[in-house]
């Protein structure tokens, strides 16, 4: 299965020219605002995504945002980056994660759960590296789609979805039946679409960190730790808030600013 999974990666086709032009704006030290909002208007679909988000309970904004203009301006450049390329993947991918028992708004609803929780976490840890461990945590998943594909093709979607709805370690199970992860598969993903470096070595051990190279370490467990607390099956449940903090624990981390952050997220949600 693996195998097939490779293969399939390979023949993923390129990201839309806009993907490449927003990264192209946020890149440039005389990206303005004003040109990344102009690129967005050119594709409809990221402007209706990006402003069903922007009004989403999520991010607070006190009045409707009806503009790209707009919302960008609220966002900013580094979070509108973020938000444009997750829809632009999830896009391309065509999202189908039944196996997982969730729909593919509950697929969509967990992601921005983990970014969120991670940028409200590590803003109180480390903000030099906000920005990537944000755009991780929301991306991090998408190797299930995949695997969902795979598991549906193999006629094995009863079974799967028997062992991940009761699974505190979903990695293990996938590795029982696709001999990967999802951390994995979607570091492999990225790498095919030439993505930042950085972020696709932390998530190809973001389900063991322990592996991990030294400059990685810290954002693979942080991204581990993030699923940890909000896995497809159990969002942000009490028992795996607690596996959770059991692990920040085991690795020295401070556990009152994870537990602020996930009180935050779970009156946000």
């Amino acid at each position: 299965m693996l195998e097939n999974i490779v293969e399939r990666i390979k023949t993923l086709p390129p990201l839309p020219k806009s993907f490449h032009e927003i990264n192209a704006i946020c890149s440039d030290e005389n990206g303005t605002i004003d040109k990344l909002a102009k690129v967005i208007e050119k594709d409809p679909m990221l402007v209706a995504n990006l402003l069903k988000v922007a009004n989403s309970p999520l991010y607070g904004f006190r009045k409707e945002i009806k503009s790209v203009l707009q919302a960008v301006s609220l966002f900013g450049m580094a979070t509108t980056r973020s938000l444009t390329t997750d829809i632009s993947v999830k896009k391309l991918l065509n999202v189908d994660i039944e196996p997982y028992g969730i729909t593919p708004e509950d697929f969509a609803r967990v992601s921005a759960m983990q970014s969120a929780l991670m940028r409200e976490w590590y803003k109180s840890v480390d903000k030099s590296k906000v920005d990537t461990l944000f755009l991780s945590a929301l991306l991090q998943e998408t190797g299930k789609i995949l695997i969902a594909d795979e598991i549906v093709k193999n006629d094995e979607v009863s079974q799967f979805k028997f062992e991940i709805e009761s699974s505190v370690n979903i990695a293990q199970v996938e590795k029982m039946y696709v001999s990967t992860t999802t951390g994995e598969i979607t570091s492999k993903i990225f790498e095919h679409w030439g993505f930042d470096d950085l972020m696709v070595r932390a998530i190809k051990f973001s389900d063991n960190y322990t592996i991990a190279e030294e400059e990685i370490k810290a954002y693979s467990l942080a991204l581990q730790i993030v699923k940890t607390a909000i896995p497809m099956n159990s969002p942000l449940s009490e028992r795996s808030v607690t596996i959770a903090l059991h692990l920040l624990e085991k690795e020295g981390l401070n556990q009152a600013l994870f537990a602020a952050a996930v009180e935050k997220i779970i009156d946000t949600f």
